[in-house]
């Protein structure tokens, strides 16, 4: 799929841009029965390319392998659902804020990068149904004994990407966030002790210590209800009928069980079959 995809390669204002070069046949459902044409289905159809925002550096979700091939969970999820519509998937990398930021001027049709539904999110963008669920992970260095809930991390040090679920989530509870640019730069600080834990998705932990098995961090605590991961599109009835697509294809990826071999290839696990 979106790994094995010969892609080009353009360098923008907004980061990386891979448009994928093969062009899929739609599929059996009729996306364009489903639009006047006029709103943001029908200018995708019409146009025949997707702009799809996320941040590349964030695994297993959008990451470079070694081959610097940007692939990930969410590229896959992203091509397939570019592939049902008909049309090239133009993945465009940038900072975690600027992809929102993108999205609210227009410039990203989605961004599909591992989001959680949120009410203070939901009031400002509608989100497809959810496709993965994940519980928070507190992590902490290995010798730290002194946190074991959420609500210990009162006035506790931690790093997180500001505006992100999980800096929002550690600032509620009355930790002291520090921003940081990605997960392996929070761990740094982590290991170097200038920070005393972080907030992240269970398997994200998990998966950085298959690839760092010897790191000295361990998870402190776990949230007790699963988040949603969703994908958000500007709130409106222009985004309308495009929502309703990505809503059928992924209801038909879930029937298929191309989900959940995604998510067993890039988690371990099947998470997208709710709590």
């Amino acid at each position: 799929m979106a790994a094995a995809a010969a892609a080009a390669v353009t360098l923008g204002v907004f980061g990386t841009s891979f448009a994928f070069a093969d062009e899929t046949e739609r599929g059996e459902r009729d996306f364009a029965s489903m639009t006047d044409g006029t709103d943001q289905l029908g200018r995708i159809l019409e146009e025949g390319e997707i702009k799809i925002a996320m941040e590349g550096t964030w695994e297993p979700w959008t990451y470079h392998d070694e081959e610097d091939a940007l692939v990930g969970y969410d590229v896959e999820v992203g091509q397939a659902i570019a592939d049902a519509l008909g049309v090239k998937a133009d993945f465009i990398e940038g900072k975690w804020d600027g992809l929102f930021a993108g999205l609210d001027a227009g410039r990203y049709d989605m961004v599909i990068n591992g989001v959680d539904v949120t009410e203070e999110r939901s009031e400002k963008y509608d989100f497809s149904d959810p496709y993965v669920y994940i519980h928070t992970a507190i992590i902490v260095a290995d010798d730290n004994d002194s946190i074991k809930s959420f609500e210990d991390l009162k006035g506790v040090s931690t790093a997180n990407t500001i505006s992100s679920y999980y800096a929002i989530l550690a600032e509620e509870y009355g930790a002291e966030v520090t921003g940081v640019d990605d997960l392996n730069q929070t761990i740094e600080l982590l290991l170097q002790g200038r920070i005393e834990a972080t907030l992240n998705a269970e398997v994200t932990f998990s998966d950085y210590m298959r690839e760092h098995p010897d790191a000295k961090i361990k998870i402190a605590a776990l949230s007790d209800d699963a988040n949603h991961v969703a994908i958000p599109f500007v709130k409106g009835e222009d985004s309308a009928s495009l929502r309703e697509a990505v809503n059928q294809i992924l209801a038909d990826m879930k029937e298929s069980g191309e989900l959940a071999e995604l998510s067993e290839k890039y988690f371990g696990t099947d998470m997208t079959q709710g709590e």
